[in-house]
């Protein structure tokens, strides 16, 4: 059953909605999903054992990241750390190096604050119960709908950006999914159809017709869909102006200089304050706004520093959620270094980057250290790859 959505379209062309929101019975569509799954299902590390841990990890390893990336990780992380109890127990520094390079740290740091919580309250196992899981630390609805569906068969949905992109194309519905409202009433909806025997393969064929076949970028594959026939926006034309989401806010550009600083074949990396970007993660030293060699240059003998080359690295982006920074940087070799290494002064870094480190100097370590040990941010991907 649907209820029609009144639209409008703004000077640039953009769909808004007014008036009523979008009802729609799904469903027709359990069937359909059901049988396209048995034949087109992903074959996935976390899927072949649908263990509760294994589930939540990959669950929180996707989040901003594909699924062909993931996989490796997912291994790794499993493979050092087997049960929830090792995730608890595990040191941060070598919980830091097992993300690196998924980014966002808090989540991995609130997994074992929470793996913490499981040994305590739970005895080291997840509690097969979907309101127990909306408790714990870093797991909403739609990771304690996944967990509950796919490891303990509880019908309960697992709805995101991905789920909503698909069943509003369905619907032809142009309501704004990026509201909780909205995002809620589809909870409701699929929660009222899920099939009681089969709730976790129902969440994961949403999710693998909206990674394979009803994509985020570029045309949906309709052609592919088992569902084209129920679906209102294949029928009017419209898949390609749905889902509506606001658009987002530019980000906040941010000049850096990044300084690869080596002396006796070891290099600085520095410690970040407990607050802000990158909190408690290492870094390589740098100075705010994109400087020149010859600005570089002039710092150094400023304070202190003799006996030194510089070699530019090139300029580089890193994108983060909110913000995005624009950096160069240069490799700068040491003959010798004065005894107070003033770039690395935790007082001169708060005083010139805007930003403080924790209430230590910088260390100089081995290449083979910094691989093995320390957690450098893939803010700083493109100049680590220099460090020989």
């Amino acid at each position: 059953m649907v209820q029609e959505t009144d639209l409008c379209f703004d000077i640039q062309g953009d769909v808004k909605a007014i008036g009523v929101k979008m009802n729609y019975d799904y469903s027709e569509t359990v069937e359909f999903l059901l049988d396209w799954y048995d034949l087109n299902r992903r074959f996935l590390p976390w899927r072949e054992e649908p263990r509760p841990y294994y589930v939540w990890i990959s669950e929180i390893m996707l989040q901003q990241t594909r699924v062909e990336a993931v996989k490796v990780y997912f291994e790794r992380f499993i493979s050092t750390l087997p049960s929830i109890k090792d995730l608890a127990d595990c040191e941060e520094e070598k919980l830091l190096k097992l993300w690196e390079g998924l980014g966002y740290y808090n989540r991995v740091r609130n997994l074992q604050k929470t793996a913490k919580i499981i040994v305590e309250e739970y005895n080291g196992q997840m509690p097969a119960d979907y309101d127990k899981l909306l408790q714990l630390p870093g797991i909403g609805p739609y990771t304690a709908g996944a967990i509950a569906s796919i490891s303990f068969q509880i019908p309960e949905p697992a709805v995101d950006g991905n789920v909503l992109r698909v069943m509003k194309r369905v619907a032809g519905s142009f309501d704004d999914i990026t509201k909780a409202p909205v995002k809620k009433q589809m909870e409701n909806d699929l929660r009222e159809i899920i099939p009681r025997d089969r709730p976790g393969d129902f969440n994961q064929s949403i999710m693998d017709l909206g990674a394979t076949v009803c994509i985020p970028n570029g045309k949906p594959l309709c052609d592919k869909c088992p569902i084209i026939h129920l679906c209102n926006g294949f029928q009017k034309g419209i898949q390609m102006l749905i889902p509506v989401k606001p658009e987002k806010k530019p980000r906040k550009i941010e000049d850096r200089t990044i300084l690869l600083m080596e002396f006796d074949n070891r290099y600085a990396i520095r410690k970040r304050g407990s607050k802000g970007l990158l909190a408690r993660l290492w870094e390589l030293p740098g100075l705010d706004g994109k400087l020149s060699v010859m600005a570089v240059e002039e710092i150094l003998l400023r304070e202190g520093y003799r006996n030194f080359t510089i070699q530019p690295l090139g300029e580089g982006k890193h994108i983060f959620s909110h913000i995005e920074w624009h950096m160069v940087g240069y490799h700068i070799k040491f003959m010798e270094v004065p005894d107070e290494d003033i770039l690395c002064n935790p007082d001169y870094v708060a005083e010139y980057n805007g930003y403080e480190t924790v209430n230590t100097d910088c260390i100089w370590v081995s290449k083979e250290r910094i691989n093995k040990e320390f957690t450098l941010p893939s803010a700083f991907e493109i100049y680590k790859r220099f460090i020989v």
